[in-house]
């Protein structure tokens, strides 16, 4: 059975919503909260089965997890030298924020793992991942260059300084964690600016981090002491709802308490520059945690821009979003610098555009992005090849196509936006979940 949801064109987007807890910052409290000494408090935690998948690969581990409510949980940390050998591989399904980070957090162990995933996730590249822990010293093994990775434990490392050949939140995450495994400095340098989640979290547990522009460096041999998480409202589920309500003519729509990291934010300013109406009121942050706050968005026009290159990494979730924003603006959008893209849960430059042709949009495909000359959406069949960011744009969009839209492939919706189907609902988007009984 294959899932897939059909919609209709729907009225003003409009309301008060609060989107699931933020999913990159969901995945760092566990793995943190396991290595640190003590009782780890996560509140707003994403109950997505990404981040199920980290809470299981952590249980797995040896270490003891509650969940009292969904958003709810409680780690008891069993230090860095606590874990113990898991039974059998590390499933982290679709997530290569888990596989990445928790690939540089067993690299330093002293016994064997396995992590693999689901055939999705097998697919997308490791081995810009591996490479600087080998050259720390770890030992690990891939599959032409995908998941399966077998890491091989009992190896010293020592400490790197790495200049990352591509901006990728991910692989720096992965190389600092091995750092608090490893002999002396390890260093990561970066080519442009990417989120900073891991670093906020470690300095919130107390590691021994020293930041500065572009790089962040921390020194090994210490221990982490457990800490309160406020995970704030996911700002990357948040930027669909501000799609639809940019816009669908009439709308109105508060998001509360939504992450706004600047590091994350990048779609704000991309969509300001197509001539979006978003205000945004700051919120008081938690202590040491991460910045917060409410973003209103009404209906304004877009018109087509040249996308800044320097905006690409403060945006790489969000360029469905941009892709569908630009098929229904004025004018001709461009975007460069994003083949990163290419590397996600799909090919998110090929599905995207290959959607909107489906839906009657001018697109022409380049190898690092896009031109897109806007107009409007015409009705029709979308395939989102398994892709949740991607299925969750087209549905944004659907309140102002040209007649009813069915979007195949939805089922993996599930990994970072469980109820998105009931808070569309509630805005104002008129979607309908089935199931196909053949593949898509």
């Amino acid at each position: 059975m294959s899932a897939h949801w059909t919609s209709e064109p729907a009225g003003p987007i409009s309301g008060r919503l609060r989107v699931p807890g933020d999913k990159s910052i969901s995945h760092r409290a566990l793995l943190l909260g396991a290595i640190a000494r003590g009782r780890t408090e996560i509140d707003g935690f994403l109950p997505g089965q990404d981040c199920l998948a980290t809470l299981a690969a952590v249980r797995a581990l040896g270490v003891r997890v509650e969940q009292p409510s969904g958003d709810r949980v409680l780690v008891d940390g069993v230090g860095l030298q606590g874990l113990q050998p898991p039974a059998g591989p590390l499933d982290m399904g679709n997530s290569g924020t888990a596989i990445r980070l928790l690939a540089g957090l067993l690299a330093g162990q002293r016994f064997d793992s396995v992590l693999t995933g689901d055939e999705s996730l097998r697919r997308r590249p490791m081995e810009r991942l591996a490479e600087p822990l080998r050259l720390m010293g770890a030992v690990i093994d891939t599959r032409a260059g995908c998941a399966p990775l077998t890491i091989h434990g009992g190896r010293r490392l020592h400490g790197i300084d790495y200049r990352l050949p591509v901006a990728s939140a991910q692989v720096k995450s992965a190389i600092l964690l091995a750092g608090l495994y490893a002999s002396g400095e390890t260093r990561v340098r970066e080519p442009a600016v990417t989120r900073d989640h891991t670093e906020r979290m470690l300095l919130q547990f107390g590691a021994p981090l020293a930041r500065s522009d572009r790089s962040a460096g921390i020194r090994g041999g210490g221990e982490l002491s457990a800490a309160e998480v406020q995970v704030p409202g996911d700002f990357s589920s948040a930027a669909f709802f501000l799609l639809a309500a940019t816009v669908t003519p009439g709308s109105d729509l508060l998001i509360e308490r939504v992450g706004l990291n600047p590091t994350r934010t990048g779609l704000l300013e991309i969509l300001r520059r197509m001539g979006a109406d978003i205000e945004t009121e700051t919120l008081p942050a938690p202590p040491g945690g991460e910045p917060v706050g409410n973003l209103r968005v009404r209906h304004a026009r877009l018109r087509g821009i040249d996308v800044p290159a320097a905006l690409v990494p403060l945006a790489i979730d969000e360029f469905p979003v941009v892709f569908v924003a630009a098929a229904l603006a004025d004018g001709v959008t461009t975007i460069r610098g994003a083949e990163e893209l290419r590397h996600k849960e799909s090919d998110r430059i090929a599905v995207v555009l290959r959607g909107l042709r489906a839906l009657g949009v001018a697109a022409e495909e380049r190898p690092d992005g896009a031109v897109i000359r806007g107009g409007r959406l015409a009705a029709g069949r979308v395939d989102s090849a398994g892709d949740h960011r991607v299925a969750m744009a087209f549905a944004a969009a659907s309140a102002v196509a040209g007649g009813p839209l069915e979007i195949a492939d939805t089922a993996n919706v599930a990994t970072s936006f469980p109820n998105f189907l009931d808070l569309a609902s509630a805005a104002g988007l008129r979607l309908a979940a089935a199931a196909s009984a053949v593949d898509d």
